[in-house]
């Protein structure tokens, strides 16, 4: 409720519970201050209820932060203090989404008692949207943007759903050069450190033991890129990580391999070439050549979707103001 005061207003919500009130800013009265900087009111909150007292701008811009938080909240999403100043930097007009209740409507089902995979930012949500809906998906952008483990979480919610068969992850072995057939094991542990984040990915998702167990049944396999040369792969969905690193050739034969009923995604950060050189770069060039081409989507991130610590966003920032000026 919006009341006008003698030279300002105020607005005061109420919930059923203290408890849920809470809830919407994480159980942390500190995180409030960053929303009375941005909405230029006072905001005090007691038992069930919150009131903000300021101008009608900054009050308004009050409600529809918290009808944003409390559409979240119901919808199971737990609110920290990144998804709390997401919802005002969207309300304020900083994002591209209505607010962080759009963030939540596609769920990725993982593990049985674990929370569902949703988007943190309008980035993740759009390339979401896109593996559900094109056949070829690029998710291109710096480390922490989510790139590879929500392509992973797509892959083995499609598998749960029996909407594809399988889960084909595989990634360029680039650093180890004509060195892998000198390292121990057998060709699974030869690879195994190329392929942790992987690994690292599904057992986050599935726990070990289903992941084990899928891994050894087939329906996930993990396989660096050059095993995939010759074969048809349908109704699989396929994940190429760290494409930045492929060259031309293995770029487009991945891309040709897709069978009947199968999905791709291609992650990779085109700043992160470890090729002698870049511009070998299988990505770089499928950037250029498959622009506007139907049925493939090119997703872009950047340092604003660095969900790990603050800091690496901060980092990555840094280094492409100096590298542009040097």
């Amino acid at each position: 409720m919006l009341i006008e005061l003698d030279d300002e207003y105020q607005l005061r919500l109420e919930y059923e519970t203290p408890r849920f009130l809470q809830s919407l800013f994480g159980h942390d009265e500190k995180i409030l201050k960053y929303l009375e900087r941005k909405a230029g009111v006072r905001i005090v909150t007691r038992e069930g209820w919150i009131t903000a007292t300021g101008n009608k701008e900054g009050c308004n811009l009050v409600e529809r932060i918290f009808e944003d938080l409390e559409g979240a909240r119901r919808s199971g999403t737990e609110i920290t203090e990144r998804e709390f100043t997401t919802a005002v930097d969207f309300a304020n007009g900083m994002g591209d989404s209505s607010g962080i209740s759009d963030l939540v409507r596609v769920q990725l089902v993982g593990a049985r008692g674990r929370k569902p995979v949703v988007a943190r930012t309008t980035h993740q949500l759009e390339y979401l949207n896109a593996m559900l809906e094109t056949e070829v998906v690029f998710g291109l952008g710096p480390a922490g943007t989510g790139k590879t483990y929500l392509a992973v979480a797509m892959g083995l919610h499609m598998l749960r759903k029996k909407e594809v068969q399988r889960v084909v992850l595989t990634r360029p072995a680039v650093e180890a050069g004509e060195a892998l057939g000198f390292l121990p094991g057998d060709m699974r542990d030869k690879v195994a450190p190329y392929l942790r984040p992987l690994y690292d990915a599904i057992d986050d998702m599935l726990g070990f033991e289903d992941g084990q167990r899928r891994l050894e049944d087939g329906s996930i396999e993990i396989a660096p890129l050059a095993y995939m040369r010759g074969r048809t792969l349908s109704k699989s969905f396929v994940i190429l990580d760290e494409a930045q690193n492929t060259t031309r050739e293995q770029m487009f034969m991945a891309l040709t391999r897709l069978g009947e009923g199968s999905r791709c995604v291609i992650t990779g950060d085109g700043s992160q070439v470890d090729l002698k050189r870049q511009s070998d770069s299988g990505l770089l060039e499928a950037e250029n050549a498959l622009r506007g081409v139907q049925g493939v989507f090119f997703n872009h991130f950047d340092t604003s979707d660095v969900l790990r610590h603050p800091v690496v966003g901060r980092i990555i920032g840094a280094y492409e103001k100096h590298r542009d000026h040097s």
